[in-house]
């Protein structure tokens, strides 16, 4: 029953002066009226200092389930995960982990003692900002005698940032070989692609197969 006939039956109960009649008392049981709801003359007027604001909730007129009526008067400020411990008091609702990446092994550590770094003019395009500043990095390692050469950037802050992290990889692989990082990544990346390739052969294995039993029911009828 909508609001709207809620409203034109509270306005004929309203209208009835008997309220032993036929049509006012099962519209006050129903409803839950007062029982002077319909008698104007028993409703005191308010006077100046007792003249309040008028409201009327909706849980007077209908009767709503406890757990919808706990929902009614939950404050916005709770946070997502706090409500349904209204509806459920008896469940306990706990926060989702967020799962991280994978944590990538430390590469080992360079001593700045055991660099010699230098600073040369690059070369390609880009103009005189690279083909006459000296913002090419040069890095050689003193104890394997790596030398390792970056100018990927016209930055010579990045060159030198970027020229140890390479020298790292190297040096990784000169001291651990195939334990280095560099060959364990590049083995599971070899392990990945191997894995893709073979479940695209099996997929289109079965497309072909789905494809001549196909056929086969359609040349039977």
């Amino acid at each position: 029953m909508s609001l709207g006939h809620v409203r034109e039956a509270a306005a004929g109960v309203g209208r009835v002066r008997k309220p032993g009649s036929a049509i006012a008392n099962p519209l006050l049981r129903r409803f839950r009226f007062p029982p002077n709801f319909g008698d104007r003359r028993s409703v005191p007027k308010p006077g100046p200092e007792q003249a309040e604001p008028l409201s009327m909730s909706t849980s007077g007129l209908f009767r709503f389930p406890a757990p919808l009526t706990r929902i009614r008067t939950v404050s916005w400020g709770l946070r997502l995960w706090e409500r349904p411990t209204l509806l459920s008091p008896g469940r306990a609702v706990t926060r989702v982990q967020m799962a991280g990446k994978k944590d990538r092994p430390a590469l080992p550590s360079l001593e700045e003692s055991e660099l010699e770094e230098q600073f040369v003019k690059g070369h390609g395009p880009g103009g005189q900002a690279t083909n006459k500043t000296s913002n090419c990095v040069v890095l050689k390692h003193m104890p394997s005698g790596i030398v390792v050469k970056c100018h990927q950037t016209r930055s010579v802050d990045q060159n030198r940032k970027l020229a140890r992290k390479i020298l790292q990889e190297k040096v990784d692989v000169f001291y651990n070989g195939e334990n280095s990082l560099v060959y364990k990544e590049k083995r599971e990346s070899e392990k990945k692609k191997q894995e893709r390739k073979k479940r695209a052969k099996e997929t289109l294995e079965k497309k072909k197969l789905l494809k001549e039993l196909w056929e086969s029911s359609k040349n039977v009828h």
